[in-house]
């Protein structure tokens, strides 16, 4: 326990000394740096948010909508069906689902296999960076 503390302590000491590089390494931002994350841009992440969404609710959304929807059970269990279907988020639905492309965000002309834009997936292809991908030749 005193080797945590007096390693704290140094950490701390050597605080005072340090240059706006480590202070990034730190993870100590200045304000006029931006922040950077795993997505190109925030359309990715809000579409990373809708998937753990749906990858949560998803599910019970769909047995709440077969309840609510099959007309052999009573009405009293449809409408606790319907009450719970309205009490998830809207996010937790496929519709709500966008296929982007992971290096570009790009929304339109996408290879479902590898989850990449036309532009993306030629240039890798290109390069034999894909496996599996061979340029036509004839």
């Amino acid at each position: 326990m005193a080797f945590i503390i007096n390693a704290f302590l140094r950490c701390r000491a050597l605080a005072k000394f340090q240059t706006p590089v480590n202070e990034t390494c730190l993870g100590i931002h200045p304000f006029n740096q931006q922040i950077r994350n795993k997505w190109p841009d925030f359309r990715m992440k809000k579409d990373a948010r809708k998937r753990n969404t749906l990858k949560e609710y998803g599910v019970y959304k769909l047995r709440y909508n077969a309840l609510r929807k099959n007309n052999i059970i009573p009405l009293e269990i449809q409408e606790i069906a319907d009450k719970e279907i309205y009490n998830c988020p809207r996010d937790a639905s496929i519709t709500r689902i966008v296929q982007r492309c992971q290096v570009t965000s790009r929304p339109r002309g996408n290879v479902k296999r590898w989850r990449l834009s036309r532009i993306v997936f030629r240039h890798l292809a290109d390069y034999n960076k894909l496996a599996g991908v061979q340029r036509a030749m004839w």
